[in-house]
């Protein structure tokens, strides 16, 4: 009789103990507190049109609307220290180039690619007007390009594949620290042409009413390949997977959302942007109405986001631009 009073008491108080969690429904509550909780850090680069996309989410609540709790992002204005951060694990979710988060995982940094959120349509060789009509007659003229960026490696790839030309030793390779810089010479006639990106080539163009765009790496890939050129894309770190399995859809969610969002109201995103972008709202609007600035959500989770990656990555390894393809655990699946 003892024995089972206590063992009616132990019962009593369990019970007791659980029935404010089954008042409350934790056990349905129970994951997305843990990613409260858990937290999930993210960053922006400005100047730079990563504020875009950033500052659009937030303002229009769509990562609360996704269950992200994401809150303000730290801002950067080092590339190199933006990167070097998100590799050394202080923030869990990057926005950047595909084949700088391609070299990263090769070498062994635990992340994973979400999806792509632009083109290579961002990716140009800019001039004059009385400059060279064709990329041909950039032979023994005087090219700027920021040598050290993938941006450079890609778009050399892409010259040399599709058109037979090795910039290098077609051109005179003039470096410079930035892709600013590379349009700022071309004004200044100190050089031919000059290699850069949006929303760089929109500044150049807004600046000098003559200068236009010799090639552009995004729609010659897509022409001769018949698959969009990758450019800027969403990176996660492993342990914010690990913590939550259902992270990856539902930042796939909240990114496709976003630049549904950007496109179909581009006035309102770009209000919204503001000076944090540190672009003039003028050449965004221009950056994004020409397609250069092209924003397109690509799923890793599809079949056609990871061929776009694979056959990138191929391209990349036949011109020297990456050590080799990327395997299937680059992707967040």
């Amino acid at each position: 009789m003892h024995a089972h009073a206590l063992s009616r008491r132990a019962l009593l108080r369990a019970a007791s103990a659980l029935a404010p969690s089954a008042a409350l429904g934790l056990g349905t509550l129970a994951p997305a507190l843990t990613r409260a909780q858990a937290g999930l850090k993210w960053a922006n680069l400005a100047p730079g049109f990563t504020t875009l996309l950033t500052d659009y989410m937030v303002a229009k609540g769509i990562d609360k609307a996704n269950d992200l709790p994401l809150g303000k992002p730290t801002a950067y204005t080092s590339v190199t220290t933006y990167y070097n951060d998100f590799v050394a694990g202080n923030y869990d979710v990057c926005i950047g180039s595909w084949d700088t988060f391609a070299s990263r995982h090769l070498s062994g940094v635990p992340l994973q690619y979400v999806c792509s959120v632009t083109t290579g349509n961002m990716i140009n060789i800019v001039t004059q007007g009385k400059g060279p009509s064709a990329v041909q007659d950039l032979k023994g003229k005087t090219l700027a390009a920021p040598q050290s960026t993938g941006t450079y490696r890609m778009m050399r790839a892409v010259v040399k594949e599709l058109a037979g030309i090795d910039l290098e030793s077609y051109a005179v390779v003039q470096n410079v620290d930035n892709p600013a810089a590379s349009v700022t010479l071309v004004m200044a006639n100190r050089a031919d042409a000059g290699l850069t990106w949006e929303p760089n080539v929109s500044v150049g163009l807004k600046r000098v009413p003559d200068m236009r765009v010799l090639y552009n790496a995004g729609e010659e890939y897509r022409r001769k390949v018949g698959l969009d050129l990758p450019y800027f894309g969403v990176a996660v770190r492993k342990e914010a997977i690990a913590r939550d399995a259902t992270l990856i859809a539902r930042l796939n969610k909240a990114f496709a959302q976003c630049i549904d969002g950007i496109t179909s109201k581009t006035d309102e995103a770009v209000t919204i942007a503001g000076a944090n972008s540190g672009i003039p709202s003028d050449v965004l609007k221009t950056a994004i109405a020409s397609k250069r600035l092209e924003f397109k959500h690509t799923s890793m989770q599809t079949d056609e986001g990871r061929r776009t990656i694979i056959a990138a990555s191929e391209f990349l390894v036949r011109n020297g631009s990456l050590v080799k393809t990327v395997d299937n655990g680059f992707f967040a699946l």
